[in-house]
């Protein structure tokens, strides 16, 4: 498969924070959205790009709580919103395009993990219409705001979590096939990467472009909490006393860490004039080959860039989204 996904030296690395890559970043006068701005990585998304100089809109669900957790935070608007309520999105949206700004950077970066089999009003699968289809919608929907900045980003967090299921193109909702928690949750990590590749392709000709980062295994953001202790051993990012594991060199990061390469990817001059790919440790990840009987590390799986699925992904997500 021919791909960009080669390593080009950024100059930070798995150690680096949100506040390393914005350094010498100047957003002043830059609007960016942050959803899940207001836990987890995503907090300290928002702090990083308000550091910056950006104008931060965080859209949440329980806006009380966002004002809680993004106290102290001056730059940084706070509006309801919710992934699973596809006009709630809808309303967002159309408040955001009445302001007729322009949007310079996209993080789409809230999401579930594992959770027992919920499906939303119109039947679809909790975690592929949260950390999906919501987000598809969305970045549709703010398609007009992201053209006019002449030059957007639209990050898309996915995470390693990919490498355990393709996109189930014939039954994405487990319609006809037994529901899986991971099988689901790795399903909607690899929508995350192929919608990233697909934007860019869709967008680079109007200065949009797409990018698909895996944050690092990061404990205490809230995303585990249907995860048992025993299940959270097992991956790896907590010992026997339940105390958090720290190791950038593996991927264990904080949460400031773990922020790092979404703003990476929507900030780095590096990346001026690309996109379409996935990153990890504030870089361009390579591809890998997935080995039988054998787990993988880093980089990304060619069932998660492949331009054919991704452009099947769009349509059927076009598709959906109609119903």
């Amino acid at each position: 498969m021919s791909t960009p996904q080669s390593p080009i030296g950024s100059g930070f690395d798995a150690a680096s924070t949100a506040a390393d890559v914005v350094g010498n970043v100047d957003l002043t006068g830059k609007v960016a959205i942050v959803t899940g701005g207001a836990s987890g990585i995503g907090v300290e998304t928002v702090r990083a790009l308000r550091m910056a100089g950006a104008d931060v809109i965080v859209p949440a669900r329980a806006p009380h709580k966002a004002r809680t957790a993004l106290a102290g935070l001056d730059g940084v608007a706070i509006e309801p919103m919710d992934l699973f309520d596809p006009a709630s999105i809808d309303g967002f949206v159309k408040a955001f395009l009445a302001s007729r700004r322009a949007l310079h950077i996209l993080v789409n970066s809230a999401g579930i993990m594992a959770c027992p089999l919920v499906r939303d009003a119109r039947g679809f699968e909790s975690q592929f219409a949260t950390n999906h289809l919501g987000h598809f919608q969305l970045t549709l929907g703010l398609w007009p705001a992201l053209r006019k900045a002449n030059g957007a980003r639209v990050v898309s967090v996915s995470s390693w979590g990919h490498r355990r299921s393709p996109v189930v193109l014939d039954d994405p909702n487990f319609d006809h096939r037994d529901y899986d928690r991971w099988l689901a949750y790795g399903q909607s990590k690899t929508a995350n990467v192929l919608f990233a590749v697909h934007l860019d392709r869709r967008g680079k000709s109007d200065g949009v472009r797409g990018f698909s980062v895996h944050p690092g295994a990061i404990a205490n953001t809230g995303l585990g909490r249907y995860l048992s202790g025993d299940e959270l051993r097992a991956l790896g990012v907590i010992d026997e006393h339940g105390n958090t594991i720290l190791d950038p060199s593996k991927q264990l990061k904080t949460v400031e860490q773990g922020a790092s390469t979404s703003v990476w990817c929507a900030t780095s001059p590096i990346l001026d004039g690309m996109g379409g790919v996935y990153c990890e440790n504030n870089d361009i990840a390579s591809l890998v080959t997935p080995r039988k009987g054998g787990s993988v590390g880093g980089g990304v799986m060619p069932h998660a860039i492949d331009p054919e699925a991704a452009e099947r992904l769009w349509a059927l997500s076009e598709c959906l989204l109609l119903r």
